[in-house]
């Protein structure tokens, strides 16, 4: 089983976003048994409540259900999961700084590091209009499809 676990700030937005376009496109390769996945935030400001209403709206409308509860990374998550994948340099710094001792450094990855789009971060849509919300969907479906054929082709080795 491979576990992934998308961590932005508050894991009301862009986090549980690339939670529900990886599920689908997970659930579209019949993968739904090898691969796992879940958001947190580096915050626990916003635990307990559900996605971002905007955000859940646009998501919507491209066919992704976003279904989970905020929660804040734990350190246990270190073990549990297999990439840990930040949506922004921030974020990335964050778990890194989580990481104490350094042991789960080759875990902790950039969202965009799986895009073929050529973005840096996956940006923070909750100040911004409409567009940002879209755009974040963009990078997320490019990074997501990335990420599954790197998993692929990491379980055919």
């Amino acid at each position: 089983m491979t576990n992934i676990l998308f961590v932005c700030m508050g894991n009301i937005c862009r986090s549980p976003s690339a939670e529900a376009v990886m599920n689908k496109f997970i659930k579209k390769a019949n993968l739904q048994d090898k691969i796992k996945c879940d958001s947190a935030g580096t915050i626990a400001y916003h635990e307990g409540e559900p996605a971002d209403a905007r955000m859940k709206r646009h998501a919507l409308r491209r066919g992704y259900r976003l279904t989970s509860t905020a929660r804040k990374f734990r350190d246990e998550d270190f073990e549990k999961f297999d990439y840990i994948i930040a949506m922004d340099k921030n974020n990335y710094k964050d778990l890194h700084s989580f990481d104490t001792q350094g042991k789960y450094k080759d875990k902790i990855s950039m969202m965009t590091d799986y895009a073929s789009n050529g973005y840096e971060e996956v940006p923070d849509p909750y100040y911004g209009g409409p567009e940002r919300f879209e755009h974040v969907l963009d990078i997320l479906e490019d990074s997501c499809a990335g990420l599954l054929e790197v998993i692929k082709e990491k379980s055919d080795d």
